[in-house]
């Protein structure tokens, strides 16, 4: 019952948590309402199914998500000039890449390879606009925001992991009371997109995507389940992610990758008190992520008829701990401090150059400071 009650936790606190910035994402880059309830509802049946094949088969507590960061850099970018249909090209491309980096070792052992501070300086500079939301709320909307920020403040000082749940629940009480709710589109269908690919979706969406997903996502999740004494080897983790990722790419899926916080729920002590037992809280968790995905339609419908700076307010208190996490990782070292925060400036300005975004060229800016670094020293 002990697992059972923390993969029910897992899920709802894995769900609740962050997908206001995933329909947030999705929305940035040309989906419609429909397209983003299909999205939404793929990525959590996959990251479900995915984190139910694995630990089934593994017998081990491996808890898997949706890329909150990957989400995080959508809302951050403009909207392909082909539309949806470009950004589903760069899941199909990132997909393919987490496969590979999985099938292939050398492609996992490069994208390791990038200097942490760097790919957490890119990180912080994609999540920081969006952090600032909460502040555009109280601006907006002052008694509405205040509400949902006094919600999340007084939660975390009582149980941080619910902190983002219970902003959610206050958000969904002023929505509730206050905005119209449409009577179709309840139910999610699932939304086929024909995918298109050009070189500003590569390089502005499908790289990022794939390096903030390997760099935040699934080296943490490796590293959260080695501190819990689990060493799976790595590989067939990352390829079966991608693989999920790859089925679900064409419902407007952005990519699915092993959890980080959740994964501490399944395979922590909370989960029960024999580590081999442990792998049915993820079980449970991913039943839970497939559940939610069944609710999606209605997920998507609510949010739509909200006040956009309200469900960005959420997105922007659940980015609040992953942005201070990469700040941190970006600028705790002194070496390599420097171009650290040129990749962040560049990565937060959100300037596109060549229709590429500001994520790959700060990247590129604070490598490029790095080596200059090292040839004069």
């Amino acid at each position: 019952m002990q697992a059972v009650s923390a993969g029910l936790l897992a899920g709802f606190v894995g769900f609740a948590s962050s997908f206001a910035v995933v329909l947030q994402g999705l929305a940035a880059v040309g989906a419609s309402p429909a397209q983003a309830a299909s999205g939404l509802m793929a990525l959590s049946i996959a990251m479900g199914l995915a984190g139910i094949v694995l630990s089934l088969r593994l017998r081990l507590p491996v808890s898997v998500a949706w890329s909150t960061p990957g989400a995080a850099l959508l809302a951050a970018t403009a909207a392909p000039a082909g539309g949806f249909a470009e950004a589903v090209g760069a899941f199909l491309l990132c997909g393919a890449l987490l496969t590979i980096a999985g099938l292939w070792k050398p492609l996992g052992r490069a994208v390791a390879a990038i200097p942490a501070p760097l790919a957490n300086a890119m990180l912080a500079g994609i999540l920081f606009t969006l952090c600032l939301a909460p502040v555009r709320a109280v601006a907006e909307q002052p008694v509405a925001g205040i509400a949902i920020i006094l919600a999340w403040a007084v939660m975390a000082r009582v149980n941080r992991l619910l902190a983002v749940p219970a902003a959610v629940a206050v958000a969904v009480g002023v929505i509730a009371a206050s905005a119209p709710m449409p009577m179709e589109g309840w139910v999610p269908r699932p939304e086929l997109v024909v995918p298109d690919l050009s070189f500003a979706a590569v390089t502005g969406i499908a790289l990022p995507l794939f390096i903030v997903t390997m760099a935040s996502q699934n080296i943490p999740g490796l590293a959260v389940l080695s501190a819990n004494g689990y060493r799976p080897e790595a590989g067939p983790l990352f390829a079966t992610t991608g693989a999920f990722s790859l089925l679900s790419a064409p419902f407007g899926a952005h990519a699915v990758n092993l959890a980080a916080i959740t994964a501490a729920l399944c395979a922590g002590d909370g989960a029960g008190p024999d580590p081999a037992r442990r792998w049915v809280a993820a079980v449970v968790a991913g039943c839970v992520y497939v559940l939610f995905g069944l609710l999606a339609g209605a997920v998507t419908v609510f949010v739509a008829a909200a006040p956009p700076v309200l469900i960005q307010a959420v997105a922007g208190l659940a980015l609040l701990a992953p942005f201070g996490g990469a700040m941190l990782g970006a600028v705790h070292a002194p070496q390599g401090r420097e171009a650290a925060l040129v990749c962040f400036v560049v990565t937060a300005s959100g300037v596109a150059f060549l229709g590429i975004g500001g994520a790959f060229w700060g990247l590129l800016a604070g490598g490029g400071m790095m080596l200059l670094a090292r040839w004069r020293a």
